[in-house]
Order: structure tokens, then sequence, then C-alpha cells
């Protein structure tokens, strides 16, 4: 009896109306959530230390740099700065020849030859792998590793505009030199050979035992600090790098920070949409309340009489509790299989260009937190609503 009572009172439309805005709102969510679990490692891991984890960095060269050089260098407490930085992984620093160096070779009768530079960095982040890249003091060999670029303008620029053959990898891998080294009133020759192409660091590399070596025989006794540093990140996509790069008028190249724009970009997308999704539940929550309280204003008396003879607030309630707390897990059932179908689209069209392994855990999770809050809410609301009509 008291059922058919309370169910007359009900308005189709605006349980409807409820229906359809939680619905969407809810699936907005889910969605959200499993977008941006799904596609957050795509964005943040790299199995390259050098993929978007490490930066070259160097200071701007201005017009006051031209006069003197000091300030290209680092100091420091400008590297302790950085180091500092809750971005910032680990250090490292280019160590840069402070002799002279000429490359030169023997070519059809004729002697060429060309001024040379040489920058070190641990191996760690040198993207060759080759057995010749070694050196020891009682070695008379020195592998040179160089940018991929060079070869790129020679075998596109220069070759092309001169009507000279173009050159691979392999061929000029196999071209041997001797490298001069000279200062402090001696010289040394070595044979030497390129072992390796970097993609990477844009620089002529020689080992780093060498350098230190050749630096002590060959090079003055002081040193300059390094101009060019290598910084690795503890996490590429941090906001905070551009900010302090631009802050401290340092340069890099800028698509070593792709990575940090586009997730930064992409938060940003997420958090609207799930702003807006919010928005949208929260619309829907308040458009529910306002029509139980409709409900209960236009049933005022009823709800009089039914607790005069004996009914109490939470038998009262009871059924409208039930009724909002069916149709909410309905909808957020339903919302949970939309967002499941829609993540599968999503995955198949991205599954050409990227692996994700991601579970569907996110969007249970959110539905079962989304549930729980809003029954529990409902379920407060509607009794002190009721509570207040009958014992006014």
């Amino acid at each position: 009896m008291l059922k058919r009572l309370q169910r007359k009172t009900l308005i189709p439309a605006q349980i409807a109306g409820y229906a359809a805005t939680l619905l969407v709102g809810a699936a907005i969510v889910m969605l959200a959530c499993q977008l941006y679990a799904d596609l957050r490692p795509l964005l943040t891991q790299q199995t390259d230390v050098f993929r978007g984890h490490a930066i070259t960095l160097s200071k701007n060269v201005g017009a006051l740099q031209s006069f003197n050089k000091r300030g290209i260098y680092f100091t420091d407490k400008e590297i302790a700065e950085l180091e500092a930085q809750p971005f910032v992984a680990q250090v490292a620093r280019f160590t840069s020849s402070a002799f002279h160096s000429k490359a030169s070779i023997t070519f059809g009768g004729q002697g060429l030859y060309t001024d040379l530079f040489f920058e070190g960095v641990p191996d760690r982040y040198i993207d060759v792998s080759s057995d010749d890249w070694r050196w020891d003091s009682t070695s008379n060999f020195l592998p040179v590793i160089v940018p991929e670029d060079y070869l790129s303008l020679y075998n596109f620029g220069f070759a092309e505009s001169q009507a000279l053959p173009v050159l691979s990898k392999g061929t000029i891998e196999q071209v041997v030199f001797t490298v001069t080294l000279d200062g402090n009133g001696h010289s040394r020759s070595f044979r030497s050979r390129i072992v390796g192409f970097s993609g990477k660091i844009n620089t002529i590399l020689a080992p780093e035992e060498f350098l230190a070596w050749a630096n002590r025989e060959f090079g003055s006794d002081e040193t300059n600090p390094p101009s060019r540093l290598l910084v690795e990140l503890a996490d590429a996509s941090d906001e905070r790098i551009p900010r302090f790069m631009e802050e401290h008028n340092y340069n890099i190249k800028q698509d070593e920070l792709e990575s940090s724009k586009m997730v930064f970009f992409f938060r940003a997308a997420m958090a609207f949409l799930l702003a807006v999704a919010l928005i949208i539940i929260a619309l829907s929550v308040a458009f529910i309340i306002m029509s139980l309280n409709v409900i209960v204003q236009k049933n005022h008396d009823l709800f009089r009489n039914l607790h005069d003879i004996g009914y109490s607030p939470q038998q009262i309630a009871r059924y409208y509790r039930r009724t909002v707390g069916i149709i909410t897990a309905a909808d957020m059932a339903l919302a949970t299989v939309a967002a499941l179908i829609l993540r599968g689209v999503y995955v198949g069209k991205l599954s050409t260009m990227f692996t994700i392994e991601g579970s569907v855990w996110p969007i249970v999770i959110a539905a079962a937190v989304l549930t729980a809050a809003l029954i529990i809410i409902y379920n407060y609301i509607i009794l002190k609503t009721i509570r207040t009509t009958v014992e006014a």
C-alpha cells in the first residue's frame, strides 16, 4: 500500500532527465580516468636514457659573450643549483679538448687535412654501440663518433652541389685517417677511424679517458669550466623544466622538451574534460535533489499523514532511497559498458602506433567510487528532507 502511494508521487520525466545526465557525466569521468592511465606511460616512460630523459644544456650566447667568453661557462654554483632541482636526476659535464688537433688523409696521391676538436661524455649517454669504442695510454688507435647530421649534410648538401659521390655509414667507417695532436712543445699522431654515428649528441666525440690524458699532455694547465652539460631528467614531462630553463636563460634544443610540452597539454586537456564531466554529474545531482524537494512539497500532507499513523521517516524514505539507488547503480553500469566500448575504439586506433598494456581497473574503480559516493549522499539528503518535513 505504502509503495503504491509513493510510486504515484514520482515524476517520470524528472527521473529520465536525471538518468540521462548522470549517464553522460559518469561515462566521461570513467573514460577520462582510463585514457589518462593508458596514455601517460607513452608520454613519460622511455627505454633509452637519452630519449626525452636527458638534454644537452648550454647558455644563450649574447652580444657580451662575443667579447668575454667567460659568460658561456657554467659555474660550480650554477651546476649545484641545477642538481638540486627536483626534476633533475643527474648532471654530467662535457669534457672539451684543450689542445690543437688536426686530421689528415692521403687520397688520390694528394694529402688532405682539416683542423678538429673533440669532446667527451660518459659512455652511458652515448647512443652508439661499438667494440672499438675504447682507449688506453698504450693504444695508438683513436676511435671517433660523429653526429649523423654531419653525414646528411655531406650527402644531401655538399656532395650534391659539388657532383661528388654520396657515402654510406659503412663506407665512412672503413676509412682510416691520422689525427695529430700539438701542444706544450711536442706532438703525437694516432691512427683513427669513425666507429659510429650519434643521433643524439651533436659533437665530435672521443673517449673521456683519451681527452683526460691528452689535456694533461698537450693542453694548458688552466682548464675551463664546462660550457655544455648533459642533464638527465627524473621526469621529462615535468612542466617546471621549460620555466626553469627560460628563467636562467639556458639554451636547449626545442625538440628535447617536446615530451614535457606534450604531457603538459595532455594533462590540461584531461583536467578540462574531467572538470566538464564532474559539472555534468553535479548538475544531475542537483536535478534529482530539486526533483525530490518538489515531490516532498507537493505531497507534504501525505507524508505528514503517514507519519501520524505510525510510519517513521526511515520507512517513508526507504522507497525513494531504493528507487534513486537502483537508478544510480543501473546508470553506472551502463556508463561502465559505454566507457569500455569507447576504450576499445581508441585502443584499436592507437594500437597501430603504440603498445597499450594498461588494464581497465581505472574504469571499474571510478564507477565504484562514484556509485558509493552518490548513494551515500542521496540516502542522507532524502532522509533529512523527509524527517524535516514530517517533524516540522
